[in-house]
């Protein structure tokens, strides 16, 4: 199944909220900021937009491969298009050759934040480093600011099968050419843009095909290394679903999961439908709640009728 990130429409209003009405939460005690989790493909830039669509918001991105310049396939940042024109922040902004450290993150994230919140918007961050996450909310953040927490979750069968089609995808895109044109065959592999799933399983294959006349042995070293691709990115949803449980688990932090599984198995249309009522909605009534609960409608701008559009955005 291969999810859309193209359809900028707002499908379903949410809240008619007044034009200051985010501004209007500086009256409460703390900052309100969202934070949307998951493995690599669930569908998390997917959400922070469909979310941005229906309140007043902007992104900052917190994927340690994007916050890069270049490798847009490789690294599979959402795209111009796929943006909705919604701002997008710490998005392919950082020198490629540089280390960009949590602590890094940590800092200009939340000098976005701030500049996001003096336009009276809401901060969405998202992406799958949990680890530039975590740095984040462990430091004085939960002092400053009230999070609420998506995880869009999918089951580990169906979403493996779903990053090796996307792999796929990536490679008709032009992936291999993109990669080849940064190759370089001395270059740190340590550091940086290079540590991005893609890069240095291509490396190999560039080094080996330099040696070879054989368009067979070359077609199948590229095999070879495009499902070492896959196995990798495969590898690295444990990996990031492991983190997600271990900061429910073990460090407490209240997750909202968001099951995608049955989207991910639909098609067309129906893949769309079951998108909007199994996560998009949900995720907004859950925002809509955490923004504005029926308690301080007051605090919210609110005018007559503000209370049952809550509680209608609350029954997706």
């Amino acid at each position: 199944m291969q999810i859309s990130l193209s359809v900028c429409k707002q499908t379903r209003p949410l809240l008619h909220f007044p034009a200051n009405a985010i501004g209007q939460l500086h009256h409460l005690r703390k900052e309100k900021v969202v934070v949307v989790m998951g493995a690599t493909g669930a569908g998390k830039s997917r959400l922070s937009v469909d979310l941005a669509s229906r309140f007043p918001a902007e992104v900052i991105n917190s994927d340690k491969m994007q916050v890069y310049k270049g490798l847009d396939i490789a690294t599979n940042k959402i795209t111009d298009e796929e943006r909705c024109g919604v701002p997008h922040h710490l998005l392919g902004d950082v020198d490629p050759e540089s280390d960009f450290s949590p602590a890094n993150f940590r800092s200009l994230a939340s000098s976005a934040l701030e500049s996001i919140l003096h336009r009276e918007q809401l901060p969405i961050i998202v992406g799958g480093s949990n680890s530039f996450i975590e740095a984040l909310v462990d430091s004085d953040f939960r002092s400053r600011y009230d999070c609420c927490f998506l995880w869009v979750d999918v089951s580990m069968p169906t979403l493996h099968s779903f990053v090796s089609d996307r792999v796929d995808r990536m490679v008709e895109r032009g992936m291999v050419t993109e990669v080849r044109d940064f190759f370089n065959p001395d270059a740190d592999y340590s550091r940086g843009i290079r540590r991005a799933i893609g890069v240095p399983e291509l490396d190999n294959f560039f080094r080996i095909e330099s040696f070879s006349d054989d368009e067979e042995t070359r077609a199948r070293f590229l095999a070879e290394a495009i499902d070492r691709i896959k196995m990798n990115t495969r590898k690295l949803a444990c990996r990031q679903l492991e983190k997600i449980l271990r900061l429910r688990n073990v460090k407490g932090w209240e997750l909202h999961r968001l099951d995608a599984t049955d989207v991910f198995r639909k098609r067309g249309g129906v893949s769309e439908a079951a998108w909007e009522n199994i996560v998009a909605g949900r995720s907004a009534a859950i925002v809509s709640r955490f923004l504005c609960d029926r308690r301080r409608v007051a605090h919210c701008g609110g005018t007559p009728g503000m209370e049952g559009s809550l509680m209608v955005a609350a029954s997706y």
